[in-house]
């Protein structure tokens, strides 16, 4: 039983070819190669055979009897190798299957759960999972799709497109500390109070607070007396009279309404850079992935 390579099967879709179009200019066209290619791999195929598959004259060429005998026992196998790798490709066209996002908890009410559900709704063939983490994450080992992420954090090597608003930052504090420790009326003066930081991840990097001077912006760490990566618990603590909280003012609006509470230093803050959706590859991008990105940029102009 004779034992077909590999290949060959790229000469018996050459051959079919030839035969389905009635020569090997039209074959070749079909098939983006040189005449000259194509003639060659058929002359190879008959050797390989020991067979002569085409009768060649100056002016036209035709199937053998036996040209013809293996012509219609190939051709329906070679027809349904080709819809199987057409189906492959609707298939790798189709925005479908499941986006897997890492993300942190502040940007879901900020941006993220409006822009998921609008995806969503757009693609619903699309199954969505979020995974809130304020760490710095692997995007080679992590199982995810993309990580949204501060510029702070972006993993090197990868690809980033900018989401999500400007974020506005607040430093708040109660009432009570500040007439005990005092308002600071420069950014140099959160050196001597006690700070309440926002910490990326289980004892990882602090966020800097930013400020934005004469000389343009800058940033500086005070001495953390709390840390916390939940930026309401750092709320709370300043609302308990602990110290001064860096946060978004988005979500500290509330607490200075409603608790007593006290924003400072507001002429010198510098807003944070929006988020950034981080993901390895533009070769080789899921469909859905980028659908969501091109989502993402759309949103963001709006």
């Amino acid at each position: 039983m004779r034992t077909i390579s590999r290949s060959s099967f790229g000469d018996i879709r050459i051959f079919v070819e030839v035969a389905r179009r009635g020569g090997f200019r039209a074959a070749a066209e079909h098939l983006q190669q040189a005449p000259a290619s194509v003639s060659e791999a058929i002359q190879r195929f008959e050797d390989k055979l020991g067979v002569r598959l085409f009768e060649r004259s100056t002016r036209s060429v035709a199937l053998t009897p036996i040209g013809k005998q293996f012509y219609e026992k190939s051709l329906p196998a070679v027809t349904e190798l080709e819809g199987a790798v057409n189906a492959l490709d609707d298939q790798k066209n189709e925005i479908s299957g499941t986006l897997r996002l890492s993300a942190p908890y502040s940007a879901g009410p900020f941006f993220l759960d409006d822009l998921i559900s609008s995806f969503a709704i757009a693609y619903p063939a699309v199954d969505v999972e979020v995974i809130y983490d304020d760490k710095k994450i692997d995007l080679y080992t992590a199982g995810i799709d993309a990580a949204i992420r501060s510029n702070t954090l972006l993993a090197q090597d990868t690809h980033a497109v900018s989401v999500g608003p400007e974020l506005a930052m607040s430093i708040v504090a109660s009432q009570d500390y500040l007439a005990q420790k005092g308002t600071p009326q420069h950014p140099s003066d959160i050196l001597s109070h006690d700070a309440i930081c926002y910490a990326f991840g289980f004892g990882g990097q602090l966020a800097p607070w930013g400020f934005s001077g004469v000389d343009g912006q800058y940033v500086m760490q005070p001495k953390p007396r709390m840390v916390s990566n939940d930026m309401r618990t750092l709320l709370n603590y300043a609302q308990n009279g602990l110290g001064l909280a860096y946060v978004y003012a988005g979500i500290a609006a509330p607490y200075i309404e409603k608790n007593n509470m006290v924003s400072v230093l507001e002429e010198h803050l510098s807003p944070l850079p929006r988020y950034s959706i981080n993901y390895l590859s533009k070769k080789n991008i899921t469909p859905r992935l980028r659908a969501f990105l091109d989502l993402a940029k759309v949103s963001s102009k709006s």
